[in-house]
């Protein structure tokens, strides 16, 4: 609506200073027709020579329409006097207008192509984009409104003199608007240009939507934008899909004949839809192109178009058509789109300049502005919800027009109002003789007129007019409505932004006439805005606070008044009349001012307010002054109850109990009069005794509505205590009683029932579970926004029994509750993880921070983003580099781990250096120590290059291990080059003053050192980006890539798949790196692809990957020298494609790939060749076993026929396919078993994995006679031992017996018996016996790592541990062998390297079970096999390989991952582990080096830390973990500190914060074989890692205080503040001890951060305290402090203080007679506040640990108020003459203490008990004490004013 002035037919225009939108030829309506008899659907038609047709009576034409009359005449008395003129006001200019887009221009020195520009200006409101204001909308500014201005293909974005955005296009800008598209709630700018519409959102981000056709104007409705298409003359030429998309284009051809000539967009990302058309109840798609749009609604699904060749204007509804299918939901087939006309007129011979919403009678109405008929007629709109959905029609009975040349909607009389989703609407009109009026619907409210001093400073400023009609300016036009502000073009050519009188500034007068909107009947309402917008209201004489609240008093005093005529004072006539001479006496202008003494009036002057004379006849007071004001009373009195609830508007509620006074004392409402005097006793002295006839209404009282709930219950209150308004639904005025109320209500037992609550207030209730009464309060706060700010407004009294639900629902609320509910509460911790989760967009993270900070404020601090490093990070972070530049040449040398010390890194390794030793040893940057002597002779220096040799061997695997270590630990910058660290091969000389030595060329060869470590280097480098991280674009991989091919690029290529980058490549990317024919760069580009599209089968990938394999070939093609690493490389590729797919032509074509016959000279790697066809095979089968398919056993035979097994005809046979491809893996008649037998083995192990299939373990057997043992190559029978382990998981067991198990009887009993003295003829046999035992062991033990990766399962690290260090033993003995169950002597019999591989194979094993552990044990291990090998001269490659990757799979991820057992980590952890290793750098021939990085497929990042949400640091915190029940043990809970690694998401089922600092926190899981939660995953329970913590007060955290503290705080707070017991209280020494401010203050911060507490103690500890005479306050108060910090309750603080002020204020009074006590509103705070504690007593609230405040405090707080009423000494004579006579005392203090008695004691008003008194002398004779009997007729009343109402009315004298 904020932009209808834009969304029109057309725009005009013009490039002079005087711009503003003004719109296409007018209609040319003589006259208007309209039929309201006949239905909705009729038409209504414009005549072009009469009003209504010939057959129209002249009764029927005056009830079709009614015109208005000139505004000076429609208005009608109500008082049945003469007419009443509409009030005329001056209008506020705010300046010359000039849009802001041209002085931007102007600033951005752009050349202007085009001189034509269009602007509008819109409400913020309308993107989102609020501007920081105060929200007070009378303070009217260019900065409260937002500019779109358009000029050629640029748009610019202004608020006031700010530019917010500009966008630029690539073509001229038909048409921008604002529109609603998609789910999400943003606005989208919608930019229409030729054959294109481009959208954006408010952050920036762009889609371009190509158009199918034509379109010539868009316009923006509730769910969409609606496209208005032109009719083609051709429409085969244009069809912009063909070249874009032949798929578009395609289903563009499909629907040219069912073209729609309007079209709906409902998502930036689908294709727009046609419209359909519902006529007769029939849908076609609309064709016609003559319907142009001239609005839409983005409010209402409502557009209304006309149609030149009928000139006819049309409604239409815009509705859903349920879809025929009910098997398929809207997200599959969205529903369609349909347009119904519910209005139409005939006639017209052009459009409408202009069409928008308004509001009549709280009825929605379309104006439409015909120019020439200078007319604004408005037709009515009615809503039917039918079956959950709002259907619109017209009103047919509701259509009037208005005289008007111009015409805006505007807001100005009821703001807050709104009818549905519009907001309440006024209409600013411009009549045909140039004046302005304001209506409301169709009564004129006002006229406005431009200030006098315009004109003369206009025409000051021109010397050339000099004719004094000049000065007369002229509006001649206006537009550009926003809210109360519009645009007014003068008759001297110039235009200037005026702001319309709107809201009051004065919250009073604004809240009681918003009150009095909602309240008052429609005709009541009407006469109220005739007398507030008259002339009595003008505001021609100020503006001020005072003066709105004085003008609105004089309405309803005037009509107090107005019935007498005479004033009683002036008996004479005279020319002034009575109103007049009212507004100008002393008692008007004092009359407001209360804050300067209501009892300094003279009575003289209170008498001048007349008495309303019952004598007076009916005639001259009207039934309907005499109800409006009735209604009035009932509906300022709620506003007045509201008020009591906030503690900050004590002096409104002053001003508005004065009025209420006159008011009922007009009415004659007694019982009203005496509830205002005892709330402000000084009213007793302004209002006199009421003459009238009395009432017998009791007046609403919310306070005692709130005791009784306390008392008895919500369902045994009495409602007519509440004023209706507040049980009126959407009533926003008294909302803030409404919220009180409500959560009382739900408090003491009511319940939800819909969106009211049973006894029928209104509640809206957040969602979440609850399961008791104190729950339910917690949502309903949270939702009605109702923070911690909110209740420190409320008296504390009534606060009490809400912060009572907080503090009893802290502990552990329910883990389904909204952030916002947390936030209430106190628990940002939980908050801060659930508002993780849900922030999807910049835009909601924005709005729910803020609504989560207006929540908590004042008690928390904002919350914080994590802050990764710490002051203690920083400092360790610094000694680091020191200790490493103590060791290196150039400290500044980058080795890629210098980012590994970070929060979590610290709190988990930071008590020692181990990460320091891990850099240290993963460095591979730096040129290497080499000892030698410190006179190097020639022997020497051959000895440094063969000492340097060995050490480059070591160096060139070290990436390897840096892979692993520094995996996903770092985030880079997209602007920059990535840095991959140098490699250096080189060593040092300490002994020569560090000089550098270089291997010899001559000597080694060089280069066989460089191409695969510089690969693995590279790869090292891109494993340390974290996955997703952000949008990895392919113009920053491309970017990195070099000039010439190279390993340092193959190796990031694959790095950067690893992690899942790749898929940004586009095919033309990946085409030109195949072309390079670099090797490297080939293998690092498919396996790399690969890994980022693991899984999906994506053909184009398949495609790239078995051009590499020559097998699919077909034979007519040439033969490819393709290198079989690459072929290699290949098939590894594919089986991570289509892993877990069991794709047939695949399997079969890897099945024949294992065991091809060998060509050229590759018969070296056919080994390597076929194991990678068997890892392929066994990856796209993974884990399907039998019922992959149906024919498996094909499969299983010919594996088999490779692993040597003869051929067992109980097997299916092979097809002949399959016979022919076997003649390609055989050479000569039989399969090579020594090429084949791995890759089959690997391939059965995985398909068959964890599958427990009995068939095929029986088929791998192990060998169990010696001969059996002679048939099998040792290591052969390690992968046997291996896969069958694979196969049978549930069997593998952490135990010694049953890796023995695996181990057969003969070779078992062989090893036992060796001795030294054997006999010579069994040693070939000892030999294969020992080293069969120890490939089944070393088998055995990977099958226990696979097993039991990533658990850090003790028994398990125990025993490979073992076994390690006894075959350590057994290479090399040492001083204490492992222990007695071990055979020995078994190294005399094996190979060394045979044990050495073995040995590293199980360390290996040992580090994969303890991934991401840091264990110090296994550390020291792996470290002293490092140096063992560089000490002996027995460094080799392929183990040192294992060495380093062991020590990176230790700290895998700095310790933040780990690996999983799901089958597919566990095929790559085996394709990682296989037992092969390599013999030197470019050792590819059995297994490639580039496999060994397929680790990190496996891992997870399981890690968590806790976050102190106060301070955003992470913390440690105790953690209880719950991990369900296995076959290895039942249900089990154990302790973990953070930060530290979870188990699996399989196994993990619950985590527990615990321990006595934090509060407790409970995370449920749902147990699932599914990998674990990827970063940023929305259902991720635990945040990416992260748990918030809050500390309680009076704990401080482990890092601070690793033993505990908080039980020595009682003895620390008595320490530092000197309490003292009563005896030490009362010495004289001790009376003014003086306090230490800086140890109170660091005390107190250091158990708590909350600032309240802080500067409360600050305050309390103030030297100047000590000079005064009130230190039993300073007693108190550091007695409160202490309550607050040791139970962690800040708000303690507010309401301790409140009610002790309040018994002082209160005794003050009895001693003193100049105190300020004016009102005894706190005597109802203090009695709510003892109902609270009888209700904590009795058990109503529910608590575990007491009342919220300390119940013999609230006890002794009720017994010295009862004191000080029992003794005042007049009291008894006061209360006589009170309830007798119904007066008050004289004496101001005697006043306030019998008001305060009153309430305190409950005693009725004066004609209740007098009535009540009657009715008890009627019924019965009272001979003795008449208490019982008054007890029953007035139940709430104490017993000691019963008594002396007995004492008044029944003694006997």
């Amino acid at each position: 609506v904020c932009f209808a002035a834009f969304c029109t037919e057309g725009v005009r225009l013009n490039s002079s200073e005087r711009i503003y939108l003004s719109f296409t030829d007018a209609l040319n309506l003589p006259t208007f027709d309209a039929f309201p008899k006949l239905p909705p659907l009729s038409a209504l038609t414009f005549s072009s020579t009469s009003v209504l047709s010939s057959k129209t009576t002249e009764k029927e034409r005056e009830s079709a329409i009614e015109p208005l009359q000139s505004p000076i005449d429609s208005s009608r008395s109500y008082f049945g006097e003469k007419p009443m003129s509409p009030g005329v006001r001056t209008l506020t200019v705010l300046g010359k207008f000039k849009p802001f887009g041209l002085i931007a221009e102007a600033t951005d020195s752009n050349p202007n192509v085009a001189d034509s520009y269009q602007y509008f200006l819109f409400d913020p409101d309308l993107t989102g984009q609020r501007d920081g204001d105060d929200g007070n909308e009378a303070k009217f500014s260019r900065q409260r409104e937002h500019e779109l201005f358009i000029r050629d293909n640029r748009i610019i974005w202004t608020s006031g003199s700010r530019v917010l955005k500009r966008f630029t296009l690539s073509s001229p800008i038909i048409k921008a608007c604002w529109s609603h598209l998609g789910r999400g709630a943003e606005a989208l700018l919608c930019v229409l240009q030729i054959g294109c519409l481009t959208i954006y959102n408010t952050s920036g981000e762009v889609v371009s939507v190509p158009l199918p056709r034509t379109v010539i104007s868009i316009w923006p409705l509730p769910f969409g934008l609606l496209l208005q298409q032109a009719a083609e003359v051709n429409p085969t030429s244009n069809i912009p899909f063909s070249t874009a998309s032949p798929t578009l284009g395609s289903r563009e051809m499909l629907r040219k004949r069912d073209m729609s000539s309007h079209l709906i967009l409902r998502d930036p990302l689908e294709e727009p839809e046609p419209i359909y058309l519902e006529e007769r109840g029939k849908l076609n798609i609309m064709k016609d192109y003559d319907e142009r749009t001239i609005w839409s609604s983005d409010s209402f699904p409502l557009m209304t178009s006309y149609n030149k060749g009928k000139m006819q204007h049309s409604v239409w509804a815009v509705e859903f058509i349920e879809s025929s299918s009910s098997v398929v939901p809207d997200t599959v087939i969205p529903k369609r789109v349909s347009f119904r006309r519910i209005w139409q007129a005939k006639g017209a011979k052009k459009a409408a300049s202009k069409v928008f919403l308004s509001s009549d009678d709280a009825v929605p109405v379309i104006c439409f502005l015909i120019l020439e008929q200078k007319k604004l007629l408005s037709v009515g709109l009615q809503t039917v919800e039918i079956n959950n959905e709002i259907m619109f029609d017209v009103k047919p009975y509701i259509s009037w027009s208005i005289s008007a040349i111009a015409a805006a909607p505007v807001v100005v009389t009821r703001s807050r109002v709104k009818i549905g989703l519009l907001p309440h609407l006024d209409i600013i009109v411009l009549s045909p003789e140039n004046d302005l009026f304001l209506y409301s619907g169709k009564q004129c409210l006002c006229r406005y007129v431009l200030p006098s001093w315009l004109g003369q400073s206009l025409v000051s400023g021109d010397s050339a007019k000099t004719d004094s009609g000049s000065r007369v300016l002229k509006i001649t036009g206006l537009s550009d409505a926003v809210l109360g502000c519009i645009n007014l073009s003068v008759n001297h050519s110039q235009i200037f932004r005026c702001a319309l009188t709107s809201n009051p500034s004065s919250s009073l007068a604004n809240d009681c006439i918003a009150a009095i909107a909602e309240g008052l009947r429609s005709d009541l309402y009407k006469l109220f805005l005739s007398l507030l917008w008259g002339d009595g209201y003008s505001d021609q004489k100020g503006s001020s606070i005072h003066f709105e609240w004085e003008a609105l008093c004089n309405i309803f005093l005037g009509i107090c008044q107005k019935p007498t005529g005479v004033h009683l004072k002036q008996l004479k006539t005279s020319s002034e009349s009575s109103w007049e001479f009212l507004l100008s006496s002393k008692f008007h202008k004092t009359y407001s001012r209360f804050h300067s003494g209501i009892t300094s009036v003279s009575p003289s002057d209170l008498e001048e307010i007349a008495p309303f004379c019952t004598e007076t006849g009916s005639e001259e007071r009207p039934d309907n002054s005499f109800e409006l004001m009735v209604q009035s009373l009932d509906c300022l009195h709620a506003v007045y109850e509201s008020l009591k609830m906030d503690n900050l508007r004590k002096q409104d509620l002053h001003r508005l109990a004065v009025l209420l006074c006159n008011i009922a004392k007009f009415l004659g409402e007694k019982c009203y009069i005496d509830h205002y005097i005892r709330d402000f006793p000084r009213l007793s002295k302004i209002t006199g005794a009421c003459t009238t006839l009395s009432s017998s209404r009791k007046p609403p009282n919310i306070f005692r509505w709130l005791e009784n709930c306390l008392r008895r219950g919500c369902l045994s209150t009495n409602l007519d205590d509440l004023p209706d308004l507040i049980r009126k639904d959407g009533c926003s005025i008294v909302s803030w009683a409404r919220k009180i109320v409500s959560f009382y209500s739900v408090l003491f037992g009511d319940k939800p029932v819909g969106k009211k609550l049973s006894s029928g207030v209104p509640c809206n209730i957040a969602p979440g579970s609850y399961s008791s009464n104190e729950e339910l309060a917690i949502l309903a706060m949270a939702g009605e926004r109702f923070g911690l700010q909110q209740l420190d407004l409320l008296p504390s009294g009534v606060s009490l029994p809400l912060r009572h639900a907080l503090d009893s629902c802290r502990e552990s609320p329910p883990a389904d509750w909204p952030a916002i509910a947390y936030v209430l509460l106190g628990r940002e911790d939980m908050a801060q993880s659930v508002f993780r989760n849900l922030s999807s967009s910049k835009e909601f993270e924005m709005q729910s921070n803020t609504s989560l900070i207006s929540m908590s404020i004042p008690y928390t601090l904002h919350l914080h983003p994590v802050i990764v490093p710490s002051s203690l990070s920083e400092s360790l972070g610094l000694e680091n580099a020191k200790i490493e530049d103590t060791n290196s040449v150039d400290g500044s040398v980058i080795d890629g781990m210098e980012h590994i010390f970070n929060s979590y890194t610290q709190l988990r390794y930071g008590r020692d250096l181990r990460l320091n030793e891990v850099r240290r040893l993963l460095c591979s940057a730096r040129p290497v120590v080499i000892q030698t002597s410190a006179n190097p002779t020639i022997s020497d220096q051959e000895q440094q290059q063969d000492q340097l040799w060995r050490i480059a061997q070591r160096t060139a695997v070290l990436p390897l291990g840096r892979g692993a270590f520094t995996l996903s630990t770092i985030h880079t910058l997209l602007t920059e080059a990535f840095t991959v660290p140098k490699l250096v091969l080189a060593g040092r000389l300490p002994a020569q003053q560090n000089a550098v030595v270089n291997l010899d060329p001559n000597i080694r060869n060089i280069q066989e050192l460089k191409t695969w470590p510089e690969f693995h280097n590279a790869v090292a480098a891109g494993l340390r980006l974290a996955p997703l991280q952000g949008k990895v674009s392919r113009t920053w991989i491309k970017y990195n890539k070099p000039g010439e091919p190279n390993a340092v690029h193959a190796g990031l290529l694959f790095g950067l798949g690893l992690q899942g980058y790749l898929h940004v490549l586009n095919l033309s990317d990946i085409y030109q790196y195949f072309t390079q024919d670099h090797e490297s760069t080939t293998v690092g580009l498919m396996l790399g692809l690969a890994a980022s599209y693991r899984r999906t089968m994506q053909p184009d990938i398949a495609k790239a990957l078995f051009f590499h394999v020559p097998a699919r070939y077909q034979a007519s093609y040439a033969e490819f020298e393709i290198p079989t690493l690459l072929q290699s490389a290949a098939l590894v590729s594919v089986g991570i494609l289509f892993e877990g797919s069991a794709h047939l032509q695949t399997m079969q074509l890897l099945l024949g790939e294992i065991g091809r016959r060998s060509a050229g000279d590759n018969v070296l790697e056919r080994e390597g060749y076929a194991v990678s066809a068997g890892f392929s095979l066994g990856l796209v089968a993974l884990g399907r076993g039998d019922d992959a398919l149906g024919s498996l056993d094909s499969f299983v035979n010919r594996l088999l026929q490779y692993l040597g097994a003869k051929e067992e005809r109980s097997l299916l046979a092979p097809s002949n396919e399959d016979l022919r491809s076997a003649a390609q893996v055989t050479d000569g008649s039989t399969a090579n078993v020594n090429i084949t037998a791995p890759g089959a083995t690997i391939a059965l192990a995985l398909m068959y994995l964890k599958t427990d299939s009995e068939v095929i373990f029986s088929k791998l057997s192990i060998p169990q006679t010696h001969y059996e043992l002679e048939c099998v190559r040792p290591d052969f029978i390690m992968l046997r031992v291996i896969a069958r382990n694979l196969i049978m998981w549930s069997r593998i067991r952490p135990t010694s017996d049953w890796i023995q198990s695996q181990v057969p009887e003969f070779v078992k009993n062989g090893v036992s018996r060796l001795q030294d003295d054997m006999d010579d003829m069994y040693e070939v046999d000892v030999e294969a016996l020992v080293q069969a035992y120890v490939n089944i062991v070393a088998g055995a033990c990977i099958s226990l790592g696979l097993r039991f990766a990533g658990t850090r399962d003790g028994n398990a690290r125990d025993l490979l541990n073992n076994y390690a260090l006894y075959l350590l033993h057994e290479i090399k003995p040492v001083s204490a062998p492992p222990g007695n169950g071990f055979p020995k002597g078994i190294a005399k019999h094996v190979d060394r390297g045979t044990l050495e591989m073995c040995l590293y194979l199980i360390v290996l094993s040992l580090s994969v079970v303890m991934a991401g552990s840091g264990d110090l044990q296994i550390f020291r291990l792996l470290r002293f096999l490092r140096s063992r090998n560089s000490a002996d001269g027995h460094a080799n490659y392929g183990t040192q390989m294992a060495v380093s990757l062991a020590t990176g799979f230790l700290f895998l991820g700095s310790g933040m991952r780990t690996f999983s057992t799901s089958n597919g980590s566990l095929a790559m952890l085996l394709i990682t582990l296989y037992p092969r290793l390599p013999s030197g750098p470019n050792d590819n021939r059995c297994h490639l080096q580039a496999f060994r990085h397929l680790y990190v497929l496996a891992t997870e990042a399981r890690w968590l830390q806790t976050i102190d949400v106060d301070s955003g640091l992470p913390v440690y915190a105790p953690l209880e973990v719950t991990v369900k029940e296995t076959e290895l043990y039942s249900e089990t809970r154990y302790c973990e500190v953070t930060p530290c690694i979870l188990p699996e998401r399989a196994i993990l089922k619950r985590i527990c914060v615990c321990g006595p600092r934090y509060w407790p926190q409970q995370v449920e899981l749902v147990p699932e074989e599914k990998h674990w939660w990827s970063f940023g995953d929305k259902s991720d329970p635990l945040n990416s890692g992260v748990i918030y913590v809050k500390r309680k007060v009076g704990a401080c955290s482990y890092v601070d205080d690793p033993v505990g503290c908080q039980s020595l705080l009682s003895r620390a707070m008595h320490k530092v503040f000197g309490l003292r017991t009563l005896d030490e209280s009362n010495m004289l020494a001790n009376s003014h001890r003086e306090l230490d401010s800086d140890s109170v203050d660091h005390l107190v911060s250091t158990f708590s951060s909350d600032p309240s507490l802080i500067a409360f103690a600050q305050l309390c500890c103030d030297k100047s305290w000590n000079d005064r005479s009130d230190s039993d306050f300073k007693e108190f108060c550091l007695q409160v402090l202490f309550d607050c910090i040791s139970k962690d309750r800040p708000a303690l603080l507010q309401v301790y203080l409140s009610l002790y002020t309040t018994i002082g204020s209160m005794a003050d009074l009895l001693v003193k007679s100049d105190s300020n006590v004016c009102d005894s509103l706190s005597i109802s705070s203090l009695k709510v506040s003892l109902a609270y504690n009888e209700a904590v007593s009795s058990g109503r609230l529910a608590s575990s640990s007491g009342g919220f405040v300390q119940s013999i405090f609230l006890t002794s707080l009720g017994k010295r108020c009862e004191e000080i009423l029992n003794s005042s000494t007049e009291m008894k004579t006061n209360l006589r003459d009170y309830l007798t006579s119904e007066t008050w005392p004289d004496d101001q203090k005697d006043v306030i203490l019998l008001s305060w008695y009153l309430k305190w004691f409950s005693v009725p008003s004066p004609s209740i008990i007098k009535a009540s008194v009657e009715k008890i002398k009627s019924k019965c004779k009272i001979s003795a004490s008449a208490v019982p009997l008054l007890r029953l007729v007035l139940p709430s009343t104490h017993v000691s004013a019963i008594r002396e109402i007995d004492r008044v009315f029944f003694s006997i004298d």
